[in-house]
């Protein structure tokens, strides 16, 4: 049932084209969330009051891992993230629960006139100024120490207590339920170490789990290691 006349649960890839292309001036917010995530829950409620203080906003709630080709299309890798659009082109992109960049984005896009707008996303990261780039060695050198922090490491999407994806979240659960003790590396902090571990491990998700320095491999790996005893044997 819709919250309010400009609130809308999106249901389909159609679903949600449909309402975009209803009227192409008109700004929209796109709050991808999850049940499992605790931040989530508060951003639901600051997104609802968007919406009433924004009637002209068209806001719909996207749940990330039940609309997958939805949230893949948006390249969406963490919840909570918000999409803001003119019709079907983007205007800003905002990851995690920050109330007020979001209260922000909102009040700065539904106020100004409509101007042309690049359809990409974020551009990619660069060095400040006077700040030496990491060279690929250094870059290697670097994410190898990481893997050798403690004998396992997880690199995943958030942190234990608040993981940003359904896999990280699921992983930490069956680390915790076999009592496996771990570090972890949160690579949405790193985008460099992000990118770098999909070369040097050559595997291109997270998260991924590493065992005395070395790369074992993600979720699905991981569950048929535990069902057949090989994680327990490996960590004998």
């Amino acid at each position: 049932m819709a919250f309010a006349p400009n609130y809308n649960v999106v249901t389909a890839p159609e679903h949600l084209q449909t309402l975009l292309s209803s009227d192409l001036n008109r700004v929209s917010l796109l709050n991808f969330w999850a049940e499992w995530a605790e931040p989530c829950k508060q951003m639901n409620e600051v997104v609802k009051e968007l919406a009433k203080k924004y009637p002209q906003l068209l806001t719909l709630e996207i749940e990330a891992e039940a609309q997958a080709d939805i949230t893949e299309s948006f390249d969406i890798e963490a919840v909570p993230s918000f999409i803001i659009l003119r019709g079907h082109t983007l205007l800003d992109r905002i990851s995690g629960a920050d109330a007020a960049a979001l209260t922000t984005a909102i009040a700065k896009h539904t106020q100004t006139a409509p101007t042309p707008l690049s359809k990409t996303s974020q551009a990619p990261a660069v060095a400040a100024p006077g700040q030496r780039e990491e060279t690929p060695a250094e870059l290697e050198k670097r994410m190898r120490a990481i893997m050798n922090q403690s004998r396992v490491v997880l690199f995943m999407k958030g942190t234990p207590a608040t993981p940003r994806c359904g896999f990280s979240r699921r992983i930490t659960g069956l680390l915790n339920d076999n009592g496996v003790e771990y570090s972890t590396f949160d690579i949405l902090e790193d985008e460099a170490v992000r990118q770098g571990l999909k070369q040097l491990n050559d595997w291109p998700t997270f998260p991924q789990l590493i065992i005395n320095g070395e790369f074992v491999g993600g979720l699905d790996i991981v569950v048929e290691m535990v069902e057949n005893g090989e994680l327990a044997s490996m960590l004998a």
